[in-house]
């Protein structure tokens, strides 16, 4: 689904893009919905994310302007500078080394375009930028992988994306105070902002929302699961009142059992029926696929 805003904080933006794969491509996409005149160059080679899957690459393309480009040769870097002269935001995925051979490191840059952003993408900040990852390998550094299943999505390229986005509108609201400037976003650092609510206890075993509150668990029903998110005290007392439950502490064992044993009882609509009825929050889902 393609990103809408009623808003456009970067009409009349330039963004250039050299940013291949999900996260750059992605924070363009960002950067489209907000109003930006968005560039992609692409090596002859094209982009990976095209040829490993194709109806993803057109979902994050759509209205993009996407020209071919080999950075390597005299032509197209002369082609490159052009574009730059007129660039307001620069949007890169490379390695620091990279960017050095191809004379786009942030000196070089500054010197010959004073006014034009950069903003980074890396694996990981700093002295780390040079380290080969992946976002299975950030979640991992960050303490998000559990067991050996993959995680459902890629987590730190799309919350890189949104930072990385965020940087822009960053960059651009520096550089109407004064001259351009460079944003680093680390995806390992996106990693990390995301592991935040585990790293203070929240999804613990004994946190909150880790499982030792009764109204926010995962359940078993009769021909299902039912996700439930009763947290806050009115919607507790409504889960409670609702399987017969007393009302006054949803962390007790009993709580847990009775919650369990009274949606084991209930199918799918019985229990959608009832949220819409009582207001709530429980989502329901289908009996989980064999691994």
């Amino acid at each position: 689904m393609t990103p809408t805003s009623l808003l456009a904080p970067l009409a009349g933006v330039r963004v250039l893009s050299l940013a291949l794969n999900l996260p750059g491509p992605a924070a363009l996409l960002r950067c489209r919905a907000m109003g930006a005149n968005c560039l992609k160059l692409e090596p002859p080679a094209g982009d990976p994310m095209h040829l490993y899957n194709p109806g993803a690459y057109a979902e994050l393309h759509a209205g993009i302007e996407v020209r071919e480009a080999d950075l390597k040769t005299a032509p197209a870097q002369a082609a490159l500078h052009e574009e730059l002269a007129r660039t307001d935001v620069l949007l890169t995925s490379f390695r620091p080394s990279a960017l050095r051979k191809l004379g786009l490191d942030w000196p070089a840059l500054q010197a010959r375009h004073p006014r034009l952003s950069q903003v980074a993408i890396v694996g990981a900040a700093g002295e780390r930028a040079e380290e080969p990852g992946h976002d299975l390998t950030y979640l991992a550094d960050a303490g998000l992988v559990p067991g050996t299943q993959l995680p459902p999505t890629l987590f730190a390229d799309m919350a890189g994306a949104l930072m990385a986005s965020e940087a822009v509108l960053q960059a651009v609201m520096q550089a109407r105070a004064g001259g351009g400037t460079r944003v680093e976003v680390a995806l390992h650092g996106a990693a990390e902002w995301l592991a935040l609510p585990r790293n203070w206890g929240l999804t613990a075993p004994g946190g909150a929302v880790g499982g030792a509150h009764a109204g926010y668990r995962v359940y078993p029903c009769a021909d299902g699961r039912v996700a439930v998110a009763a947290l806050e005290p009115h919607f507790a007392r409504r889960l409670a009142e609702a399987a017969g439950l007393p009302t006054d502490d949803m962390h007790a064992p009993a709580a847990h059992e009775g919650v369990a044993a009274w949606l084991a009882r209930r199918t799918r609509a019985e229990l959608d029926a009832l949220a819409a009825q009582r207001d709530i929050p429980l989502h329901t889902l289908a009996p989980e696929a064999p691994h």
